[in-house]
């Protein structure tokens, strides 16, 4: 995947955007060093380049929901271009689905899946293997506790890469 070319003020900009979310045009210009004008317009052309895809806040949704969460492991029968795309397709649209991956190796997806109780949980991969996805078989975790939730450190991985 080609990445974008970003200087030093561009990472500063997307780092204090990630670290504090959205912020105003002289928040952010303070953030980052530069003046609220010139900063702007990086962070327009930023946004404009698909760079940023939005704004969350971290909810601690455990003190305001009862929730299950489970992590999914799951292999498809068949490995045809049609039958990932058939699953992925219908993935995309579970709201309960917060994260999906594929991965090499032994599974081909691995899921989180939150709902608000394990039976609930359950009628959701009974409607999946109903929903004829192709899937083989799939495996639960059922967390716990969270030990740990971040976003990967821009600023880290931007100083980690060869220029």
């Amino acid at each position: 995947m080609k990445t974008t070319s970003l200087d030093a003020a561009d990472i500063r900009i997307l780092c204090a955007l990630q670290q504090h979310g959205q912020l105003s045009k002289s928040k952010l210009a303070e953030y980052v060093g530069l003046s609220p004008t010139p900063c702007w317009a990086r962070f327009a052309r930023l946004k404009n380049a698909g760079l940023i895809r939005g704004y969350h806040a971290d909810l601690a949704l455990g003190k305001i929901v009862h929730i299950s969460k489970v992590v999914v492991t799951v292999s498809l029968k068949s490995h045809r271009k049609a039958d990932f795309d058939r699953f992925e397709s219908h993935v995309r649209n579970l709201h309960e689905v917060t994260d999906c991956v594929a991965t090499g190796g032994g599974m081909d997806y691995v899921m989180t899946v939150v709902t608000t109780s394990l039976s609930v949980f359950q009628s959701l991969m009974d409607e999946m293997l109903s929903a004829e996805l192709g899937i083989d078989r799939y495996m639960i975790y059922i967390v716990t506790r969270e030990v740990k939730s971040a976003q990967p450190n821009l600023g880290r991985l931007v100083a980690g890469r060869e220029i």
